[in-house]
Order: C-alpha cells, then structure tokens, then sequence
C-alpha cells in the first residue's frame, strides 16, 4: 500500500474500527503563570476572536502569549494606581488620619485603574 503525504512527514494513524484517525497531538509549551488579566483575555479571545484563539492553540503559543498579556496588563495596572495616588495626593499620612476616606478612594482609583487596563490592554 502506498504511504500517503502524512506518513511521509512522519505521522502514524490509529485504527479504530473501519477508520485510519490520525495521530495528531499539539506542539509542547511551556507552562507559565496566567492569572486574572490572562484568563479575561482567553475569555474574549473565545468569545470575540475566535481565529485568533484558535491560532495561538494549535501552534503551542497560546500559554506563552497569555502570560506576557498577564504581566502587561499587571505591570500597566499598578503603574496607573501609584500615578493616579500621586495625582490625588493619597499618601500614608491620609491613612494614618482618616482610614476611612483612604479605602474609599483607593478603592475608587483600583477600579478606575481596572477599567483602564481593560480597555487599552485586553478588549
């Protein structure tokens, strides 16, 4: 029997049944860290992006290209906190006065800040 074009590059089939399935696995990757910004952004990759997901799946770069959007992101996003303390002059003695206020405003420059990183680096 004549080897097909597969089989000349190397690949081996699988009997199951009647049928040749052939043997097809992804390249190996290495495994990094993807937290809560890389998770977003795969979430909008499936949902919006879908050849581009599928892209970086099957040449064994979606992992790699997930962390580096994770540590953009993190990297960006406590940049944009600490500017925007200085703009708005919250500092330790702030904290030290009236705790209170202190949250409250951090709180408010965090999510600001999260929208920011949201827009500009993972939609």
């Amino acid at each position: 029997m004549k080897k097909t074009i597969f089989e000349e590059m190397g690949g081996t089939y699988i009997r199951q049944g009647d049928y040749l399935i052939p043997c097809l696995t992804l390249p190996e990757e290495e495994q990094r860290f993807i937290g809560v910004w890389g998770q977003r952004h795969l979430r909008y990759l499936k949902e919006h992006k879908r050849t581009v997901y599928i892209t970086l799946l099957t040449s064994g770069k979606l992992n790699s290209y997930l962390a580096d959007i994770e540590e953009q992101a993190q990297e960006h996003f406590e940049r944009i906190i600490e500017q925007m303390k200085q703009v708005q002059e919250i500092t330790e003695q702030l904290k030290a006065e009236n705790q209170m206020e202190w949250v409250a405003r951090t709180n408010n420059i965090q999510s600001c800040a999260r929208e920011i990183v949201e827009n500009e680096i993972l939609y």
